[in-house]
Protein backbone atom coordinates (compact mmCIF):
# COMPACT_ATOMS: atom_id res chain seq x y z
CA UNK A 1 0.00 0.00 0.00
CA UNK A 2 0.97 3.44 -0.15
CA UNK A 3 0.11 7.01 1.00
CA UNK A 4 -1.57 9.97 0.03
CA UNK A 5 -1.49 13.70 2.25
CA UNK A 6 -5.35 15.25 2.07
CA UNK A 7 -5.73 18.69 3.40
CA UNK A 8 -9.42 19.62 4.52
CA UNK A 9 -10.69 22.90 3.10
CA UNK A 10 -14.49 23.83 3.93
CA UNK A 11 -15.46 20.53 5.46
CA UNK A 12 -13.87 18.46 2.54
CA UNK A 13 -10.61 16.88 2.67
CA UNK A 14 -8.87 17.30 -0.78
CA UNK A 15 -6.24 15.59 -2.23
CA UNK A 16 -3.10 16.15 -5.10
CA UNK A 17 -1.38 13.83 -7.63
CA UNK A 18 1.47 12.83 -4.78
CA UNK A 19 1.24 9.38 -3.70
CA UNK A 20 3.99 8.39 -1.14
CA UNK A 21 5.51 4.88 0.28
CA UNK A 22 5.39 5.97 3.77
CA UNK A 23 2.93 7.38 6.23
CA UNK A 24 5.15 9.20 7.40
CA UNK A 25 6.01 11.04 4.20
CA UNK A 26 2.84 11.54 3.29
CA UNK A 27 2.13 13.31 6.90
CA UNK A 28 4.98 15.20 6.92
CA UNK A 29 3.70 16.64 3.25
CA UNK A 30 0.16 17.30 4.47
CA UNK A 31 1.45 19.14 7.60
CA UNK A 32 3.84 21.29 5.53
CA UNK A 33 0.84 22.45 3.40
CA UNK A 34 -1.37 22.93 6.08
CA UNK A 35 1.16 25.06 7.04
CA UNK A 36 1.11 27.47 4.43
CA UNK A 37 -2.10 27.01 2.96
CA UNK A 38 -5.05 29.33 3.86
CA UNK A 39 -8.55 28.32 4.91
CA UNK A 40 -7.42 24.38 5.62
CA UNK A 41 -8.98 23.25 9.16
CA UNK A 42 -7.35 19.86 9.17
CA UNK A 43 -4.81 17.38 7.49
CA UNK A 44 -3.87 13.88 7.46
CA UNK A 45 -2.17 10.95 4.84
CA UNK A 46 -4.59 8.33 4.03
CA UNK A 47 -3.45 4.55 2.78
CA UNK A 48 -4.29 4.06 -0.88
CA UNK A 49 -3.69 1.43 -3.69
CA UNK A 50 -1.21 3.50 -5.92
CA UNK A 51 1.70 3.92 -7.28
CA UNK A 52 4.32 5.92 -5.67
CA UNK A 53 5.42 8.38 -7.21
CA UNK A 54 6.97 10.83 -5.31
CA UNK A 55 9.49 11.01 -2.31
CA UNK A 56 9.31 13.40 0.54
CA UNK A 57 12.89 13.82 1.98
CA UNK A 58 13.74 16.90 4.37
CA UNK A 59 11.04 18.53 3.34
CA UNK A 60 11.60 18.36 -0.47
CA UNK A 61 9.99 16.28 -3.41
CA UNK A 62 11.95 13.78 -4.75
CA UNK A 63 10.21 12.59 -8.07
CA UNK A 64 10.34 8.66 -8.14
CA UNK A 65 10.50 8.45 -11.62
CA UNK A 66 13.81 10.69 -11.96
CA UNK A 67 15.50 8.97 -9.40
CA UNK A 68 15.23 5.92 -11.62
CA UNK A 69 15.93 7.62 -15.16
CA UNK A 70 19.42 9.39 -12.89
CA UNK A 71 20.58 5.46 -11.74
Amino acid sequence: MSWKPEIEVDGEFQRNQLVFETREEAVANARDLFSVWRGCTNHRAVEVAEPVNYRYVNGELLSVEKEKTAS
